[in-house]
Protein backbone atom coordinates (compact mmCIF):
# COMPACT_ATOMS: atom_id res chain seq x y z
CA UNK A 1 0.00 0.00 0.00
CA UNK A 2 2.79 2.57 0.60
CA UNK A 3 5.69 0.61 -0.15
CA UNK A 4 9.04 2.65 -0.69
CA UNK A 5 7.67 5.50 1.63
CA UNK A 6 9.91 4.86 4.42
CA UNK A 7 6.94 4.13 6.43
CA UNK A 8 5.68 1.70 8.86
CA UNK A 9 1.72 1.06 9.35
CA UNK A 10 0.43 -0.14 12.51
CA UNK A 11 -2.82 -1.25 13.63
CA UNK A 12 -4.30 -0.29 17.11
CA UNK A 13 -7.78 -1.42 18.48
CA UNK A 14 -9.20 -1.49 22.08
CA UNK A 15 -10.03 -5.09 21.51
CA UNK A 16 -8.05 -7.76 22.82
CA UNK A 17 -5.58 -10.22 21.12
CA UNK A 18 -7.61 -12.82 19.87
CA UNK A 19 -10.24 -10.82 18.82
CA UNK A 20 -7.74 -8.92 16.70
CA UNK A 21 -6.58 -12.19 15.48
CA UNK A 22 -9.83 -13.12 14.36
CA UNK A 23 -10.70 -10.05 12.10
CA UNK A 24 -7.24 -10.18 10.18
CA UNK A 25 -7.70 -13.77 9.93
CA UNK A 26 -11.13 -13.04 8.24
CA UNK A 27 -9.22 -9.99 5.97
CA UNK A 28 -7.36 -13.28 4.63
CA UNK A 29 -4.49 -11.84 6.49
CA UNK A 30 -2.78 -8.53 7.11
CA UNK A 31 0.43 -7.03 6.33
CA UNK A 32 0.95 -4.93 9.05
CA UNK A 33 1.09 -5.53 12.86
CA UNK A 34 -2.17 -5.04 15.23
CA UNK A 35 -1.57 -3.73 18.78
CA UNK A 36 -4.01 -4.31 21.26
CA UNK A 37 -4.89 -1.18 23.83
CA UNK A 38 -7.25 -4.00 25.43
CA UNK A 39 -5.68 -3.24 29.68
CA UNK A 40 -5.18 -1.01 30.96
CA UNK A 41 -8.57 -0.50 28.43
CA UNK A 42 -7.73 2.08 25.90
CA UNK A 43 -5.17 4.08 27.54
CA UNK A 44 -3.27 4.58 24.12
CA UNK A 45 -6.62 5.54 22.81
CA UNK A 46 -7.15 7.98 25.34
CA UNK A 47 -3.61 9.51 25.14
CA UNK A 48 -4.60 10.40 21.51
CA UNK A 49 -8.05 11.84 22.43
CA UNK A 50 -10.00 9.44 20.40
CA UNK A 51 -11.22 7.32 23.62
CA UNK A 52 -14.94 7.76 23.71
CA UNK A 53 -16.95 7.87 27.56
CA UNK A 54 -18.64 4.44 26.54
CA UNK A 55 -15.72 2.52 26.12
CA UNK A 56 -14.82 2.84 22.77
CA UNK A 57 -12.78 4.48 20.23
CA UNK A 58 -13.18 6.79 17.42
CA UNK A 59 -11.77 5.07 14.03
CA UNK A 60 -8.43 7.68 13.29
CA UNK A 61 -5.23 7.61 11.79
CA UNK A 62 -2.22 9.04 12.76
CA UNK A 63 1.30 10.00 10.77
CA UNK A 64 3.68 10.57 13.00
CA UNK A 65 6.77 11.90 11.85
CA UNK A 66 10.62 10.20 12.26
CA UNK A 67 10.76 12.63 15.45
CA UNK A 68 7.38 12.04 16.86
CA UNK A 69 5.50 14.63 15.91
CA UNK A 70 1.75 13.88 14.72
CA UNK A 71 1.71 15.36 11.00
CA UNK A 72 -1.91 14.01 10.00
CA UNK A 73 -5.10 12.85 11.61
CA UNK A 74 -8.14 11.35 10.16
CA UNK A 75 -11.37 11.14 12.57
CA UNK A 76 -13.60 9.20 10.65
CA UNK A 77 -17.34 7.02 10.34
CA UNK A 78 -16.75 3.61 10.98
CA UNK A 79 -17.98 2.51 7.87
CA UNK A 80 -15.98 5.12 5.72
CA UNK A 81 -12.90 4.14 4.06
CA UNK A 82 -10.26 6.19 4.46
CA UNK A 83 -8.27 7.67 1.21
CA UNK A 84 -5.21 6.53 0.43
CA UNK A 85 -3.90 8.79 -1.82
CA UNK A 86 -4.44 11.59 0.70
CA UNK A 87 -2.41 9.59 2.88
CA UNK A 88 0.25 8.98 0.56
CA UNK A 89 0.36 12.68 -0.41
CA UNK A 90 0.86 13.46 3.64
CA UNK A 91 3.64 10.36 3.32
CA UNK A 92 5.32 12.71 -0.08
CA UNK A 93 5.64 16.06 1.82
CA UNK A 94 7.31 14.00 4.74
CA UNK A 95 9.77 12.35 3.17
CA UNK A 96 9.87 13.86 -0.44
CA UNK A 97 13.15 11.94 -1.54
CA UNK A 98 11.18 8.57 -0.57
CA UNK A 99 8.05 9.51 -2.61
CA UNK A 100 9.76 10.51 -5.54
CA UNK A 101 12.04 6.95 -5.91
CA UNK A 102 8.69 5.06 -5.60
CA UNK A 103 6.34 7.13 -8.23
CA UNK A 104 9.00 5.79 -11.10
CA UNK A 105 9.00 2.46 -9.70
CA UNK A 106 6.21 0.14 -11.66
CA UNK A 107 3.99 1.76 -14.38
CA UNK A 108 0.49 1.16 -13.50
CA UNK A 109 -1.55 -0.98 -15.56
CA UNK A 110 -4.90 -0.18 -17.82
CA UNK A 111 -7.85 -1.16 -16.28
CA UNK A 112 -9.59 -4.31 -16.99
CA UNK A 113 -12.48 -3.99 -19.81
CA UNK A 114 -15.18 -6.48 -20.83
CA UNK A 115 -16.93 -9.26 -18.82
CA UNK A 116 -17.40 -8.65 -14.94
CA UNK A 117 -15.17 -6.17 -13.15
CA UNK A 118 -15.85 -5.57 -9.71
CA UNK A 119 -13.64 -3.38 -7.52
CA UNK A 120 -13.58 -4.16 -3.95
CA UNK A 121 -11.02 -4.55 -0.99
CA UNK A 122 -10.02 -7.41 0.88
CA UNK A 123 -11.94 -6.29 4.44
CA UNK A 124 -15.19 -5.27 2.32
CA UNK A 125 -18.08 -7.03 3.92
CA UNK A 126 -20.05 -6.44 0.79
CA UNK A 127 -17.05 -7.42 -1.32
CA UNK A 128 -17.07 -10.72 0.39
CA UNK A 129 -21.28 -11.18 0.14
CA UNK A 130 -20.63 -10.09 -3.73
CA UNK A 131 -17.70 -12.96 -4.57
CA UNK A 132 -19.94 -15.87 -2.70
CA UNK A 133 -22.98 -14.50 -5.21
CA UNK A 134 -20.98 -14.44 -8.02
CA UNK A 135 -19.56 -17.90 -7.37
CA UNK A 136 -23.25 -19.26 -6.60
CA UNK A 137 -24.44 -17.75 -9.99
CA UNK A 138 -21.46 -19.59 -11.92
CA UNK A 139 -20.47 -16.38 -13.27
CA UNK A 140 -16.64 -15.57 -14.18
CA UNK A 141 -15.40 -11.90 -13.44
CA UNK A 142 -12.09 -9.70 -12.91
CA UNK A 143 -11.14 -8.55 -9.61
CA UNK A 144 -9.28 -5.11 -9.19
CA UNK A 145 -8.43 -4.37 -5.27
CA UNK A 146 -8.74 -0.71 -5.27
CA UNK A 147 -6.52 -0.37 -2.01
CA UNK A 148 -3.47 -1.30 -4.00
CA UNK A 149 -4.47 0.68 -7.36
CA UNK A 150 -4.76 4.10 -7.20
CA UNK A 151 -5.91 4.29 -11.32
CA UNK A 152 -9.03 1.87 -10.36
CA UNK A 153 -9.60 3.81 -6.83
CA UNK A 154 -10.00 7.29 -9.07
CA UNK A 155 -12.26 5.59 -10.98
CA UNK A 156 -14.51 4.13 -8.58
CA UNK A 157 -14.97 7.55 -7.25
CA UNK A 158 -15.48 8.98 -10.54
CA UNK A 159 -18.33 6.57 -10.78
CA UNK A 160 -19.29 6.98 -6.97
CA UNK A 161 -20.11 10.15 -6.54
CA UNK A 162 -16.48 10.92 -5.21
CA UNK A 163 -16.95 7.81 -2.59
CA UNK A 164 -14.41 4.78 -2.51
CA UNK A 165 -18.00 2.31 -2.86
CA UNK A 166 -16.84 -1.13 -3.18
CA UNK A 167 -18.44 -3.01 -4.21
CA UNK A 168 -18.39 -1.40 -7.65
CA UNK A 169 -18.61 -3.03 -10.76
CA UNK A 170 -18.22 -2.42 -14.68
CA UNK A 171 -20.13 -4.99 -16.69
CA UNK A 172 -19.16 -4.54 -20.29
CA UNK A 173 -19.22 -0.89 -19.67
CA UNK A 174 -22.57 -0.38 -17.35
CA UNK A 175 -21.82 0.68 -13.69
CA UNK A 176 -23.16 -0.27 -10.43
CA UNK A 177 -22.23 0.64 -7.48
CA UNK A 178 -22.17 -1.08 -4.61
CA UNK A 179 -23.68 -4.81 -4.08
CA UNK A 180 -27.24 -4.98 -5.51
CA UNK A 181 -28.14 -8.78 -6.18
CA UNK A 182 -31.21 -7.95 -7.88
CA UNK A 183 -29.35 -5.20 -10.21
CA UNK A 184 -26.85 -7.63 -11.13
CA UNK A 185 -29.16 -10.71 -11.49
CA UNK A 186 -31.18 -8.41 -14.02
CA UNK A 187 -27.87 -7.46 -15.80
CA UNK A 188 -26.32 -10.89 -15.55
CA UNK A 189 -28.66 -13.62 -15.31
CA UNK A 190 -31.34 -14.08 -18.82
Amino acid sequence: MFAGLNAQVLGISIDHVPCLQAWADSLGGISYPLLSDFWPHGQVSECYGVLRKDGTSERAIFVIDRDGIIQYIDIHDIDEQPSNAELREVLRRIDPQAAASTESEAPEQPLPHGGIVMYCTPWCSDCKQARAWLEEQHLSYTEVNIAQNRKAAAQVRAWANGNETTPTFDIDGVIVVDFQPEKLKELLIR
